[in-house]
């Protein structure tokens, strides 16, 4: 398009010359490797330097050292390019004799570069391990550079492709021997006998389910008409300990996969995906470890005759899976139920242990002091001694039947630097703002008790602020979205309440999120038979699915609840998923709302549940079917996992029967 009188003499080229493209004043091959060198480059990058070689009119070769700069046009495609000769050029007279030493340096240079970037670019990739196809992004950059395929696998017993990290790291295993290990070089890889890299013939033949069969099977799924001559590169993901899986790689036939330079770069491309996929698998067994512990320290509700209760909490998914938000609700005699929240500073191990130890000390003291400015302000007192570094705030409160009265109680409570809770009736919100004080611990005046009557019908809220705070948005903002919820009717009971609140306004937490809401029953309710709750927790294995239907059909029984058979198959399945599909501890939650059942599975896997196409061939897969047919169902976020729920209607015994 364009060149200068400088070029003209160096070259003898004019725009004259009819015909002549850029790439014919190449040697033969060399505009290839000049063509991919530039095929790299990205608008924001510097200009590409290089050594090109070229021939001038006259048939002789020069080694050129230029700039190119790529010319983009305003939706980020090269429409040209702008070549700057940097320095005096190499003239030579015999292309023949001189065209392979002139190519080395613009060749060398070349790989050189892409080796260099293909590694700095893994690495940039790396550093976003909550990306769901981190390691496709890193295999098609892999493949790229050698021009056909790359993939990781990891191995739990069986070899599978893996896509990111944060949604396939699983669970540290070694790999059971078996006769055919000893000779299979896979095996040999996942089990440290040998550090490879190896090389995989696709078209072997090998003992049927052992890891090199497995390999031959995905790369067949994977790409039907591929080249049988060549052979899969297959290099471990080293783990502390023992390797975490393959990464395998399918070369052209052009690829020089011999060269030290690209084994080089396949071996740093494995380490680093190794070390953090290895990261990442002991960052999570502390996030399971530290949720643990944080939820054993949560209480196991006991029944609450005469209430509908419904409690929640999750950890903040941005920091470790433990924090300092708890509630308790415990029936302190036949007629009085104490309830607290609380908010310890912190997400970490030191702000659970405080948690638990001003729980602790809550407890003993509602056990023995009925006013719960009293039992604050005793509170306060031992809290200096016991030397907690960490501020907290809590509301404690105690609702009181009144005998003469059936249905109606007193709530009484106290506050120490909390939110306020919320009372719903008849659609109005009511603050309780009132006997409000310092953080747990500050000062040494005692503390006032607020009361209110609390009548059937009545729904009492309380909640930390990580329910309503963010970043963007004040806390003052979210609790007046909030109380909007609840004036518009967030449910007819404390569960509906609990899962609207949560669906519109827990979405993402920053922050550790508890939630307790009671609800008094209407007069005509059924109250000896809803607002009855039990929980289990259970471990992930297979013999926890045949005790949560033994537990369940234990507890409908005593409830009286006539369709048994629906609810211990949508247990079942539940319960299965978990197990299968699920991470860490599994928690089951059944509610009798006085209408009919609500089951909650929560398991640490974000994953939702997927209800698989129906097909003749498939083993399983239709427990989500199942679930469907029989009750309602659906899932929220709970901190790092999920809580999958469903809904069981009391007339639905009938229809199930048929």
């Amino acid at each position: 398009m364009w060149l200068n009188e400088a070029f003209t003499r160096l070259t003898g080229y004019t725009l004259d010359h009819a015909g002549t493209t850029w790439e014919s004043l190449l040697p033969e091959d060399a505009g290839a490797s000049v063509l991919e060198l530039l095929d790299t480059h990205r608008p924001q990058d510097p200009p590409v330097q290089m050594s090109v070689p070229i021939i001038n009119t006259a048939g002789e070769e020069l080694t050129v050292p230029v700039a190119i700069t790529p010319q983009y046009d305003d939706d980020g495609v090269v429409g040209g390019f702008v070549a700057a000769q940097r320095q005096s050029a190499h003239v030579t007279t015999s292309v023949r004799e001189t065209s392979a030493a002139a190519n080395t340096p613009l060749l060398v240079e070349h790989q050189s570069r892409r080796s260099l970037e293909l590694v700095a670019k893994v690495s940039e990739l790396l550093a976003e391990i909550d990306e769901d196809q981190l390691l496709v992004a890193i295999a098609r950059l892999v493949a790229r550079r050698l021009g056909v395929w790359c993939a990781f696998m990891v191995d739990d017993g069986v070899l599978h492709i893996v896509e990111g990290l944060t949604g396939n790291v699983r669970s540290r295993s070694r790999r059971s021997h078996t006769s055919a290990d000893a000779l299979d070089p896979v095996a040999q890889l996942l089990n440290g006998s040998i550090s490879g890299p190896i090389e995989v013939d696709l078209d072997a033949h090998h003992v049927p389910g052992a890891p090199s069969a497995q390999i031959i099977d995905l790369v067949n799924q994977q790409i039907p008409g591929r080249d049988g001559r060549i052979p899969a590169k297959v290099l471990s993901l080293p783990g502390r300990g023992q390797p975490l899986g393959v990464m395998v790689v399918l070369p052209t036939a052009e690829s020089d996969t011999e060269s030290a330079d690209l084994s080089t770069v396949l071996e740093l491309v494995a380490r680093r995906v190794g070390m953090v996929m290895d990261n990442a698998q002991l960052h999570r067994s502390e996030h399971v470890l530290a949720e643990t512990l944080q939820r054993a320290m949560l209480p196991e509700l006991d029944e609450i005759a005469g209430l509908d209760v419904w409690t929640y909490y999750a950890p903040s998914s941005e920091h470790a899976q433990v924090g300092g938000d708890w509630y308790d609700v415990v029936r302190l005699d036949e007629e009085v139920v104490a309830v607290v929240i609380g908010d310890v500073a912190g997400h970490d191990i030191e702000a659970a242990a405080a948690m638990g130890q001003l729980r602790s000390v809550v407890r003993a003291f509602a056990a023995e002091v009925p006013d719960p400015g009293d039992v604050l302000s005793r509170v306060d007192r031992i809290v200096d001694s016991m030397r907690i570094a960490r501020v907290a705030s809590l509301i404690y409160a105690t609702l009181t039947q009144e005998p003469e009265r059936p249905g109606r109680w007193v709530l009484r409570y106290t506050r120490a630097g909390h939110l306020p809770g919320e009372l719903v009736r008849d659609g109005q919100v009511i603050q309780l703002a009132g006997a409000g004080g310092r953080l747990v611990g500050f000062g040494e005046a005692e503390r006032e008790t607020a009361e209110v009557e609390v009548q059937p019908g009545d729904v009492l809220v309380l909640y930390t602020d990580g329910l309503v705070e963010r970043r963007e948005q004040p806390a003052q903002e979210g609790v007046a979205s909030l109380r909007r919820l609840l004036a518009a009717g967030a449910g007819h009971d404390a569960a509906s309440v609990g899962e609207t609140l949560l669906r519109q306004l827990g979405e993402a937490p920053e922050d550790d999120v508890a939630v307790v809401v009671v609800r008094v029953p209407e007069h005509d309710e059924p109250t000896a038979v809803g607002g009855r709750h039990r929980r289990w927790r259970f471990p992930a294995t297979t013999e926890s699915v045949r005790s949560a239907r033994r537990a369940v059909v234990k507890t409908c029984r005593r409830w009286g609840v006539p369709d048994l058979f629906s609810a211990e198959l949508v247990v079942s399945e539940l319960v299965a998923n978990a197990v299968l599909h699920g991470w860490g501890v599994v928690n089951l939650t059944l509610a009798d709302t006085g209408d009919g059942l609500r089951v909650e599975v929560e398991d640490a896997n974000p994953m939702p549940p997927v209800a698989l196409d129906t097909h003749p061939a498939r083993v399983g897969g239709y427990g989500m079917h199942i679930v469907t047919r029989l009750a309602e169902w659906g899932w929220r976020p709970s901190g790092a996992g999920k809580v999958v729920w469903a809904r069981l209607g009391r007339d639905s015994a009938p229809e199930v029967a048929s």
